[in-house]
């Protein structure tokens, strides 16, 4: 069982890296989907079904398919044209598809094997998780608020109007 989760998390490391350094949107989208995918299989194999399910219909569905609509209506004229022929060669498919073949045969090895041990269920009150957040996970916690707020403060400086300065507008 370890190996597996190795393996989904080494195909979603990679997938997450390809999407970061794909020049074309539709590639990044294509990882992205494989990496989202590898992510949902991890919680599967971490005793999460639900989340996994949650994770492949939320994202790795309707999100990625809000994405595909966006960058098809940003169709830029004859110059995206072609590069849209480019993106349907079989080649730009090869990489994306070798991922998500590895997390598909991964998929069935555990489907097909012995069931889990059904799992005792425990109830965990806000005040254990509380604990645990700002206890032994206070780090985590911190390094996730500080990217958030840089993901934030890039949002709003890619998003704001360009305006004069102070002399430029001065008559």
């Amino acid at each position: 069982m370890n190996a597996l989760f190795y393996i989904a998390a080494a195909v979603a490391v990679l997938a997450t890296l390809m999407v970061v350094t794909r020049a074309h949107a539709v590639h990044a989208l294509l990882y992205l989907i494989v990496s989202l995918l590898a992510v949902a299989l991890i919680f599967y194999l971490l005793g999460a079904p639900f989340a996994a399910a949650l994770e492949v219909i939320v994202y790795a569905g309707a999100i990625m398919v809000l994405f595909v609509f966006v960058v098809m209506m940003l169709n830029l004229g004859a110059h995206s044209v072609q590069a849209q022929r480019q993106w349907l060669r079989p080649a730009m498919w090869i990489g994306p598809s070798i991922l998500a073949a590895v997390l598909l045969a991964e998929l069935i090895y555990v489907l097909a094997g012995s069931p889990a041990p059904a799992a005792v269920p425990v109830t965990v009150g806000p005040r254990a998780v509380g604990l645990a957040l700002f206890g032994p996970y206070v780090l985590a916690v911190e390094l996730a608020s500080i990217m958030l707020l840089a993901g934030l403060v890039g949002a709003y400086h890619l998003a704001r109007p360009e305006t004069c300065g102070p002399t430029e507008g001065a008559a």
